[in-house]
């Protein structure tokens, strides 16, 4: 995860979504981070402004996968797992099983790789289940309840 000092020396841009303010930390070519809160100040640079439109659309459910420039700060493993979980699509999950089969780890690696995901919501770890479809773990917004809210947005069956 990107330090505090980092991402202060970073552009931002806090955006009002029904799942509460959510910053998106950038430079001019990458988002770097999401969290959830607001900062003070912020930049708005052409590359937020898009990340904060296809956010939007996101939530108002005209945009199904978003289209943006990503640099997760993580581990070879880590980045493997995002770049994995970047592939399930909209209203669809996929089991830490599942994934940790797919590349050859254990369904405990994926669930820590997904708890250090700095840039949830457009690498869609809310997407990753327990086995039968219990919705276990998520470090963003308020944790599994939140997890819920963005499978419901999608329209995923409860």
């Amino acid at each position: 995860m990107y330090g505090k000092k980092l991402l202060a020396s970073c552009n931002f841009i806090s955006v009002h979504t029904p799942f509460g303010t959510i910053t998106i930390f950038g430079n001019t070519a990458y988002v770097l981070s999401v969290t959830w809160g607001r900062y003070k100040g912020g930049s708005n640079t052409s590359l937020l402004l898009e990340a904060k439109a296809q956010l939007m659309a996101y939530f108002h459910k005209r945009l199904k996968s978003f289209d943006l420039p990503l640099n997760p700060k993580g581990t070879a493993f880590q980045k493997l797992v995002w770049k994995n979980i970047s592939q399930i699509p909209f209203g669809q999950t996929s089991t830490y099983g599942t994934l940790s089969r797919a590349i050859q780890s254990s369904p405990r690696a994926i669930g820590g790789a997904c708890k250090k995901n700095p840039i949830p919501i457009f690498i869609p770890c809310h997407r990753v289940v327990g086995r039968k479809r219990s919705l276990i773990g998520y470090s963003g917004g308020v944790g599994v309840k939140t997890k819920i809210q963005l499978l419901k947005l999608e329209d995923y069956p409860s």
